[in-house]
């Protein structure tokens, strides 16, 4: 498998945090979104021309962050990312919804130079949006028990929130209150997989590999 990914970003974070988890081997292929590289060297396989994008062993492509890491899930069951049971499930893509639909569109770069062309009016902007998906999936998640977003076993739920609670301290957005969030963050930080796929060993990793 080949990943074509960004260092920094949130959606590539979650992927190879799952190929991590299921210990599925890939070669990454790092795309610079600041400079635009997307536009150039995803246009002939991913016609959003976003990263991630996946080229499977076959040379077929999948790309959007859900599809990828569901594929993932019914293809390479172990650990599984999605309970068996159906509310469960549900439950877990509910809490995915709040952060890919309800956050992530809007503090994407294109998102954010359309709004405007100051980094400050950029990083108000994001984090405007970043409280009010992050407070509304504390309350979703405030009453659980357990380490992480559905209990001890780590779901495709925590591997949304914990790039999104990044994006939230890189952007200066109050989430004091999600006391939950927070230790839910601080669980998965505390596992092998995440930290090993974490935005800055990727550039660390990069940085050696010029």
């Amino acid at each position: 498998m080949k990943l074509y990914e960004g260092w920094r970003s949130s959606a590539s974070w979650r992927v190879r945090w799952a190929l991590a988890l299921k210990r599925i081997a890939y070669e990454s292929v790092l795309i610079d979104i600041a400079a635009g590289e997307q536009h150039t060297r995803l246009a002939a396989l991913n016609p959003m021309r976003a990263v991630p994008t996946l080229e499977l062993d076959d040379g077929s492509l999948l790309t959007e962050s859900v599809a990828i890491i569901e594929w993932l899930d019914e293809t390479h069951p172990e650990p599984a990312l999605l309970p068996v049971d159906a509310r469960a499930r549900a439950r877990v893509r509910e809490l995915v919804q709040i952060i890919n639909a309800g956050i992530h569109p809007l503090q994407n770069t294109i998102t954010q130079r359309a709004v405007s062309s100051d980094p400050e009016a950029q990083r108000a902007w994001c984090s405007r949006w970043i409280e009010r998906g992050l407070t509304a999936y504390e309350a979703h998640v405030a009453g659980g028990a357990g380490r992480f977003s559905l209990g001890d076993q780590l779901t495709m739920a925590d591997l949304y929130l914990v790039p999104q609670v990044r994006n939230a301290d890189r952007h200066g957005a109050d989430i004091t209150a999600c006391r939950r969030v927070r230790q839910i963050y601080d669980a998965c930080l505390e596992t092998p997989e995440a930290r090993a796929t974490d935005p800055t060993v990727v550039a660390k990793r990069a940085v050696g590999a010029t």
